[in-house]
């Protein structure tokens, strides 16, 4: 009797006549346009600027891929150092191997740069982006399947992925945890989404929300997980990394709610006018009398009115009251 299982692809990259087109790499590309048409659009919910997700992300992602690779490359570096293997492995990132802890991080620092050249604060980019950062990790982890990689303990289950004789593999259906990574991933996506209607999630706790669900997912899957990890009292890496970033998160998540309640009334500052127009501005303010100088110039320019019509009439009288000890004219008839 067969066995029901998940069949693994043949192969992860389809060329494209002289253009190599790879599974790996467009799950990721994916997920960052899935993470960045939903932060834009939770973006202008909050009261930002179509667009303003992108340009950000222009910092984000570059970072993110970098620090996503070196945490990979520093946490595994059996893989690539040490005799019989060559380091130029480390930089053939469309292979497979990057760490989500080292992604966020850095790319943590790259949306930081972009958001200090708007003005924008960057937790509040940050709650914007959450769940579509574990959408696109949901869509990122389909990558592992076309590298037939990160696979569970093996098993007969009907959902069980197959796997085929490789480098550091055996044929077999095993766990596959990508499939189990993913579908935890939407569901966060789902809870961070819901939490922050519920709440009004701010000040960056709709994003510690997200890392908090993930972090506790990702310690039985992981758990799950047969390829070469380096140990800490029995436990493998990631997982000790996943309980510290969990209690980090959940720390952020009761001290800033104490400390800044609420969600932020402004989430970008409105530059439409830019520096011209503010001169601008202030340079017809100075042209233009201030409500409480027009009444005053009114007032001045009604008494010399006054004062010019006056005038005239006490010449008159003066020419027509005689001097001291004259003899009034008489009437002329």
């Amino acid at each position: 009797m067969d066995i029901a299982y998940i069949p693994s692809p043949s192969t992860g990259v389809v060329h494209l006549g002289p253009i190599p087109l790879r599974g790996y790499a467009f799950c990721i590309i994916l997920g960052v346009f899935v993470a960045v048409w939903l932060g834009n659009k939770r973006w202008i919910a909050r009261g930002g600027k179509p667009g303003t997700v992108a340009d950000i992300a222009v910092w984000a992602v570059p970072f993110g891929l970098v620090g996503g690779r070196l945490y990979h490359v520093i946490t595994d570096y059996q893989l690539y150092f040490g005799e019989g293997r060559n380091w130029v492995d480390a930089l053939k990132i469309w292979e497979g191997g990057l760490g989500i802890w080292g992604a966020i991080a850095l790319g943590a620092v790259g949306a930081w740069i972009g958001c200090r050249l708007r003005g924008i604060p960057l937790p509040a980019w940050a709650d914007a982006l959450a769940p579509g950062i574990a959408l696109a990790q949901a869509c990122g982890r389909w990558g592992n399947w076309f590298n037939q990689e990160l696979y569970g303990r093996a098993t007969d289950l009907p959902w069980a992925v197959e796997i085929s004789e490789g480098p550091n593999r055996l044929a077999g259906t095993y766990h596959p945890t990508f499939l189990y990574e993913s579908l935890w991933c939407v569901g966060v996506a789902v809870l961070v989404i819901w939490a922050d209607r519920r709440f009004k999630l701010g000040h960056g706790r709709a994003f510690a929300l997200y890392v908090a669900a993930y972090c506790a997912g990702r310690v039985w899957i992981e758990y799950m997980r047969v390829d070469e990890a380096h140990l800490i009292l029995g436990l493998r890496l990631n997982v000790w990394t996943s309980i510290v970033v969990f209690v980090l998160a959940v720390v952020y998540l009761v001290v800033s709610a104490k400390l800044r309640p609420g969600r932020e009334e402004v989430v970008e500052p409105d530059t439409s006018g830019g520096a011209g127009g503010d001169a601008a501005a202030s340079a017809e303010a100075e042209d233009k009398p201030s409500d409480t100088a027009a009444p005053a110039a009114a007032e001045d320019k009604v008494k010399a009115s006054v004062a010019t019509k006056a005038e005239p009439a006490k010449a008159d009288l003066s020419k027509a009251k005689p001097a001291e000890g004259e003899a009034p004219e008489p009437d002329k008839p």
